[in-house]
């Protein structure tokens, strides 16, 4: 694997995406992306006038924004000079096979649980993801095995996750449901299995191409889905247009930059920091929409999430301290 990537990437470039700083920064600036696509997809049910019900709306809602967000990503990526058309016509399947999983399959269940959820709660489950991640690589690769530091980590950073579905009482299971919180957790785990996916075709295709046609193709396949559902979706105001093109422009910008890192690191090095989306999912969603954060269970989900953090981080650091990275 080592030889794909550096045949696509001169080894100065992969050396400086392998840097703790440069991993760090960037993979912290993505989740605040993601982080804000909570409050902005809330935002965007008003301004579109989608109601909780209406599924075939909000497919279409998702689906013109990645549409949008992977010609965003293909465009860029032809202006650089990479392969965007040869990567298609050399894999074809395995692009759509990503496009449907990582993006539409992903997005169903993603906007359909933001529905029936708060932003804040909404933000704080899809932190399962990490755990999804973590546990999913320890089976695939060889250098990222589950690691006792690492496993306590995750066991604290799920315990602050499952802190969310306490509710007011302190009794565990009186603010959940299936098709709010649930879908949000299936999300993350579909999100999990397909990003394993698309690190291996990262290591023989160009990666920006691949996001590209992966936006792209998974956001058509929801627009089609949407139609056949009898969805329809208009454009109301120049602020609905504004909400979708930001979201579409941070869909392009995080996913390029999240499939470059994990093309030159280990899964579990990159994705930890997904921790850190639900606190920026959980302040923006608090901040913008004006839901409740300051509940003691939030909080000590919150806390809980950041020592798993900590715990995961410190781990890896000192795996690379002693060359095993």
């Amino acid at each position: 694997m080592s030889t794909a990537s550096t045949s696509h990437a001169p080894a100065p470039i992969a050396s400086a995406w392998r840097s703790p700083a440069v991993v760090a920064s960037v993979a912290l600036l993505c989740c605040l992306l993601w982080g804000s696509s909570y409050p902005a997809i809330k935002g965007g049910y008003a301004l579109f006038s989608i109601s909780q019900s209406d599924l075939p709306g909000k497919l279409l809602f998702a689906g013109w924004r990645f549409v949008m967000a992977g010609g965003f990503v293909l465009l860029v990526a032809t202006a650089m000079g990479k392969p965007v058309l040869q990567t298609f016509r050399a894999h074809p399947r395995q692009l759509l096979v990503l496009g449907a999983t990582q993006t539409s399959l992903q997005y169903v269940f993603f906007y359909l649980g933001l529905a029936y959820t708060t932003g804040v709660k909404g933000a704080i489950m899809n932190a399962t993801a990490t755990f999804f991640s973590v546990l999913i690589a320890h089976w695939f690769y060889a250098n990222d095995r589950l690691t006792p530091a690492k496993a306590l980590g995750c066991v604290i950073g799920f315990a602050g996750v499952l802190t969310v579905t306490l509710g007011g009482n302190g009794e565990l299971g009186g603010a959940f449901s299936w098709l709010g919180e649930g879908s949000v957790v299936l999300a993350a785990l579909i999100l999990a299995a397909s990003s394993i996916y698309g690190k291996q075709l990262s290591q023989t295709v160009d990666a920006m191409a691949m996001t590209g046609w992966q936006l792209g193709l998974g956001g058509a396949l929801l627009v089609l889905m949407g139609w056949g559902c009898g969805g329809q979706m208009g454009l109301p105001s120049w602020q609905a247009l504004a909400l979708l093109m930001y979201l579409a422009l941070l869909s392009s910008a995080a996913f390029t930059l999240w499939s470059l890192l994990l093309k030159h690191n280990r899964v579990s090095q990159v994705t930890i920091y997904n921790f850190t989306v639900p606190v920026f999912g959980s302040v923006l969603s608090a901040w913008f929409l004006g839901e409740t954060l300051w509940a003691w269970h939030y909080v000590l989900a919150l806390a809980m999430v950041c020592l798993g953090i900590w715990l995961v981080t410190r781990e890896a650091r000192g795996m690379r301290k002693s060359g095993n990275a």
